[in-house]
């Protein structure tokens, strides 16, 4: 099986921490030259040097705020004048939780300009180089409400789901230049936005962490928390020349959570 990245660039946004930075880590691993995004130039320094470097691999960075679409495009623009990309990451960060009873117009059009707009601004950047070298991987990062909304996310459910129908449209387009298009829906992973999430339950209901932490996994059939790597694992693997054949997926990464087939 061809896992290998080498001589492959890739650009993955929202790779300071988290699932971004585990993703990021292992496309280095796998050989690819990775071109990191993020709003904080510091975390994004000290994410470079975390990456794996062999012989010839270069990694490099861009500062771009993903509240800002106009600002990201530059950034994105100045990357693919100086090389052609050949995997894109979309990731950033979700919206704010609360009831959809509760959400402005505001709320919902930063969180469509965040999340659809700046998906759709990359791509259009990254397209002709992925059509000129004969090979593309756009992965984005999404959430099981794909599958099924969540509770008291009611914001996030609306956005996410707009993003993979924008998915699923777009591999229809592309697939002919060999080009695919997934979703990765990560289940309750241990990252900083699980641990506001364990918080905010716990202040809302007012019950300990460790009881929020436990009743959440009680909900996985694994019965446990996932890893950033996990996230990342399946991710190199679509980012990879063995997923040639997948292309229009949303895949839950959940430890069976999801309870749509």
């Amino acid at each position: 099986m061809n896992l290998s990245l080498t001589n492959k660039y890739a650009v993955i946004c929202g790779s300071t921490q988290g699932i971004g930075l585990a993703t990021a880590v292992i496309l280095a691993r796998l050989g690819a030259n990775c071109i990191l995004i993020a709003r904080n130039e510091d975390a994004l320094i000290k994410a470079l040097k975390d990456l794996p470097v062999t012989e010839g691999q270069q990694h490099a960075y861009g500062v771009a705020d993903f509240t800002d679409p106009s600002g990201l495009a530059l950034v994105i623009q100045d990357i693919v004048s100086r090389t052609p990309i050949e995997i894109l990451i979309n990731n950033s960060g979700g919206p704010k939780p609360g009831p959809i009873t509760e959400a402005t117009a505001t709320d919902f059009s930063q969180a469509f300009n965040q999340h659809l707009i700046c998906n759709q601004l990359l791509v259009n950047a990254v397209l002709p180089g992925m059509k000129s070298r004969g090979y593309g991987r756009i992965i984005n990062i999404v959430s099981t409400s794909v599958k099924t909304p969540l509770p008291n996310l009611g914001v996030s459910n609306t956005i996410r789901a707009a993003v993979a129908s924008w998915a699923k449209t777009l591999s229809n387009e592309i697939g002919q230049y060999n080009i695919t298009v997934n979703n990765v829906l990560p289940g309750l992973t241990a990252t900083t936005r699980y641990d506001k999430l364990v918080e905010s339950i716990s202040g809302s209901t007012n019950t300990s962490a460790a009881e929020v932490e436990q009743g959440l996994i009680n909900t996985v059939p694994m019965r446990r928390i996932g890893n950033a790597e996990e996230i990342g694992n399946v991710i190199a693997f679509l980012a990879s020349p063995a997923a040639s054949y997948v292309t229009g997926t949303s895949i839950p990464v959940d430890g069976g959570r999801t309870p749509a087939i």
